[in-house]
């Protein structure tokens, strides 16, 4: 491209910049989230201050990634259509990987905004559901590698993959941080009915005060 060629390209240029910024949020939002739930970061201080940094990126990542398909509505050379950018695999560039690309958009757009909704659907919940995070990550990385036109070049490598070490680093971390808590989280029916026993013993044993009281006194409060 030289002289005025780029204004021929000037959609394709806004899509291809804001994917590579999406790729970079989703990276960052996906490392932040992992490090607050691994608790590689113990300050109270920063965690609260972690907590709206994500905040913010996973929004404007929202952005980015709106910005990125909707710009290639205007590009005269692919000419995708709006079922093209909506539809996964529909467009004739690269269906595979544009469509992986769209599924992460999708899920992105779904988990995103569930972070406001966490307490009407549960936070154990929630966090079940915001693990799929880091499968928005994976297909972006895959969209990216797959039907980016820059995908061979050092700069776009060193984009996708200098994250890619913390993060699977984190993921598993916190697998198996899961894992060594799920027999604290289900205790032994043995141990739970002998708890359900000494509460009922407790229960049956009246107060030094109750003593004191003679029963008609203890029913009437109890009605």
């Amino acid at each position: 491209m030289t002289g005025a060629e780029p204004i021929h390209y000037v959609w394709w240029l806004v899509s291809r910049a804001s994917g590579i910024v999406a790729l970079v949020l989703i990276s960052l939002s996906v490392l932040m989230g992992l490090a607050m739930a691994t608790r590689s970061v113990r300050r109270p201080a920063w965690r609260r201050a972690l907590v709206r940094l994500h905040e913010h990126v996973a929004l404007v990542a929202l952005a980015a990634i709106a910005v990125h398909g909707a710009a290639l509505l205007g590009d005269h050379w692919l000419k995708p259509g709006l079922r093209g950018i909506t539809v996964p695999f529909a467009m004739s560039y690269r269906p595979q990987f544009t469509g992986l690309g769209i599924i992460a958009g999708y899920l992105a757009v779904l988990l995103g905004p569930s972070f406001y909704l966490r307490r009407r659907i549960g936070a154990r919940r929630w966090r079940k559901l915001h693990r799929a995070t880091a499968v928005v990550w994976l297909l972006s990385v895959v969209h990216t590698l797959g039907s980016g036109t820059d995908r061979s070049k050092l700069w776009l490598e060193l984009i996708v993959f200098a994250p890619g070490v913390p993060i699977i680093y984190l993921l598993v971390l916190r697998m198996l941080q899961s894992r060594s808590a799920e027999p604290r989280r289900r205790p032994s029916t043995a141990r739970t009915d002998k708890a359900a026993q000494l509460e009922a013993r407790r229960c049956d044993v009246p107060s030094r005060g109750d003593r004191h009281r003679s029963p008609r006194q203890l029913a009437e409060e109890t009605t």
